[in-house]
């Protein structure tokens, strides 16, 4: 499983021969300064975790052009799916296998509203578990215990958990949360992108190896394998 950054809380998931995008925010993400074209990427699904415009500003023009499947929660499936898009529902508990791997959509702890204020459900993220690999995509939320139940189903291979505070977890939370899914492979996003959320990325990194875990801080258009 290869997963390329592109930005804020934006993957590309390369599972076999299918692509997965997660919460595309390309082309409105001050930091991509024409690293990444959301008209070259070729999805066949987009998993969704909440609906706030830093997750989804791109998800309409790209399903529109890719005919991927958009892949989330009932509300914000139904939005989709009301502008004649292709859609897969989920809710919080539920999992589904999927040509590229099984998905179970776990709980977040934080808002999900459009930007026209339209109702996004609750938010989520998401376990995809593929030839014997496991990863989390927390999607952007506080530390929560129910974190703590993941690793009674799944074992991970690598946790990517939101790292800029303010609006999630921060660092030090970040940490306790690599705990609570006994996860020490972690990939940090949703970090930098504009004010709120700027780290000091170098005190993040060795408070992750002080911890004995290994954090992983991709430039955009910056890969992984799992």
């Amino acid at each position: 499983m290869k997963i390329t950054f592109l930005g804020h809380a934006t993957l590309l998931l390369e599972v076999g021969d299918k692509t997965v995008l997660v919460d595309p925010f390309i082309s409105g993400n001050p930091k991509n300064t024409n690293l990444v074209d959301k008209d070259t990427l070729n999805p066949d699904y987009i998993l969704v975790t909440h609906a706030h415009q830093d997750h989804v500003l791109d998800v309409e023009d790209i399903a529109k052009r890719t005919d991927a499947v958009i892949v989330s929660n009932f509300e914000i499936a139904t939005h989709y799916e009301s502008k004649g898009l292709k859609v897969h529902p989920m809710n919080h508990g539920g999992s589904w296998t999927f040509d590229f791997g099984t998905v179970k959509y776990v709980n977040a702890i934080h808002t999900s509203s459009f930007a026209d204020g339209a109702n996004g459900g609750l938010p989520g993220g998401f376990i995809i578990t593929s030839a014997n690999r496991s990863i989390y995509i927390a999607g952007d939320t506080a530390l929560t215990m129910d974190m703590k139940l993941i690793p009674m189903f799944t074992k991970l291979d690598l946790a990517v958990l939101p790292i800029g505070d303010n609006f999630t977890m921060g660092v030090d939370d970040a940490i306790i949360a690599s705990n609570f899914v006994e996860c020490n492979t972690v990939l940090g996003y949703h970090f930098g992108t504009f004010g709120f959320i700027e780290i000091n990325e170098t005190k993040a990194v060795e408070k992750f190896k002080a911890a004995g875990k290994e954090l992983h801080l991709l430039a955009i258009g910056a890969s992984l394998t799992v």
